[in-house]
């Protein structure tokens, strides 16, 4: 039996290791690419998050930005006022530990004030030069994810990952993050071709060797429509599973995804068979 390893954050432990974890996706926006609108009222949201906890989800993440190619870009403030509301009406239910998706400090800080006790940063701490400072005064756990502004095919684009993943790893450190408050994301999906983020996948191994839990985002993304001509994110659950499934065999300790049922189901069969008792 592997061995368990924990992640930290604020005065919680999460064990990594012998079971699959899962990190549901609560997208408070109207402009997401495959379920923006659903969920921006904040009784809403309360619902979907009691049913992703109910579905088995371990983490639940919330965002007030969309992060797909040409979104918006929102302030802070117009962030904060987003998610504020639902982590309100969040507050003191029984509920998995919550995750601010944003790269924002004043936003990561206003939603750890709020009962958040994870930063999943798609700027991997390089956007703004605040949040490490915000992280480690929370004692959050951080999710350091690796992005690029531009695409560019002709990257070995794992080399650009683990140099990109290394400088956000020195940023944490440096502003005193404990290795156990740590989980890397190769960020499939951003920044990259869609040949890219599959080689991402079949590479993961490369990122579980610099020695932190590796969280896996495929959900619903463009590079499963492109191999399945699928256009609707919303018709991309076979080909998510299929993905993630390739990810926790290559390395992948948690997985993000919209569809919290089938995949829960999906990653406790997988994980019962790759590791029977």
């Amino acid at each position: 039996m592997e061995m368990s390893r924990i992640w930290r954050f604020c005065d919680l432990d999460l064990p990594i290791g012998p079971r699959t974890l899962l990190m549901g996706v609560l997208n408070i926006t109207p402009d997401s690419f495959s379920d923006g609108g659903d969920f921006l009222a904040p009784d809403t949201a309360r619902i979907q998050a009691a049913a992703m906890a109910r579905d088995g989800a371990d983490l639940i993440d919330i965002g007030g930005e969309s992060t797909r190619p040409g979104a918006e870009k929102l302030s802070a403030e117009d962030e904060i006022a987003r998610v504020l509301p639902v982590l309100e009406a969040l507050r003191g239910r029984r509920l998995p530990p919550l995750s601010i998706d944003t790269y924002k400090a004043k936003t990561a800080r206003a939603a750890l004030e709020a009962g958040a006790t994870i930063v999943n940063d798609v700027w991997g701490l390089r956007y703004d030069t605040e949040m490490a400072r915000v992280v480690a005064d929370f004692g959050a756990g951080i999710v350091l994810m690796h992005n690029r502004e531009t695409v560019d095919e002709t990257l070995d684009i794992m080399d650009d990952v683990k140099r990109f993943l290394d400088r956000s790893l020195s940023i944490a450190m440096t502003a005193g993050i404990a290795d156990d408050r740590i989980v890397l994301d190769p960020g499939v999906g951003f920044g990259k071709t869609p040949r890219q983020s599959a080689e991402v996948i079949t590479r993961l191994g490369e990122v579980a060797a610099l020695g932190f839990p590796v969280l896996l985002g495929a959900s619903r993304k463009r590079f499963i429509g492109h191999i399945l001509r699928i256009d609707n994110p919303k018709d991309r659950l076979n080909g998510t599973l299929g993905a993630h499934l390739a990810g926790v065999s290559n390395g992948a300790d948690i997985i993000r995804a919209h569809d919290i049922k089938p995949h829960r189901e999906a990653l406790d069969v997988f994980d019962a068979v790759r590791r029977p008792e």
